[in-house]
């Protein structure tokens, strides 16, 4: 029987087919997924910040970019998947508010799709599909039965990328 397992900030799920995994409100976080076609394993984890070495509590690995991607793919490989077959596909990274005058540092959904890709690339993780940017919230679920990564907008619709 099929599970949705609910991804809350800052946390992360694996998991094999036939299970979802869901993950609701992205803004300026960002929903990152790996999965196996093969094996039916992939996971999700909704990162919040982008460096971990910009911040004073780092205990929650799934919180940022450059830690919780080698989290999540560390646990999808311990569920049997293999590295050389796993694709990402991201989601989120929106600039919920405007700013007026302000630095680089307040654009955190760029700054968490930057250091996303960049984290990817040195892990040898091929990004197939991304959704970044905007300026509206997303609910994201994945479908570890074929890898599909749906995403939903208020305004914006649905899609399936």
């Amino acid at each position: 029987m099929a599970e949705l397992l609910k991804v809350g900030i800052a946390d992360y799920k694996v998991s094999k087919a036939p299970d979802k995994i869901v993950s609701y409100g992205l803004g300026s976080c960002i929903g990152i997924t790996l999965y196996d076609s093969v094996s039916k394993v992939g996971g999700l984890v909704h990162i919040m910040l982008p460096d971990s070495t910009q911040a004073r509590a780092t205990e929650n690995l799934a919180k940022f970019a450059d830690t919780g991607i080698p989290l999540l793919l560390k646990e999808v490989l311990a569920l049997g998947a293999i590295k050389s077959r796993l694709v990402a596909k991201l989601a989120g990274g929106a600039q919920m508010f405007q700013f007026a005058g302000t630095s680089d540092i307040m654009s955190i959904g760029n700054r968490n799709a930057q250091f996303a890709k960049e984290t990817l690339q040195k892990n040898s993780i091929r990004i197939v599909s991304e959704d970044l940017g905007g300026t509206y919230g997303r609910t994201v679920e994945l479908d570890l039965e074929n890898g599909l990564y749906k995403i939903k907008t208020i305004n914006k619709g649905e899609k399936t990328i």
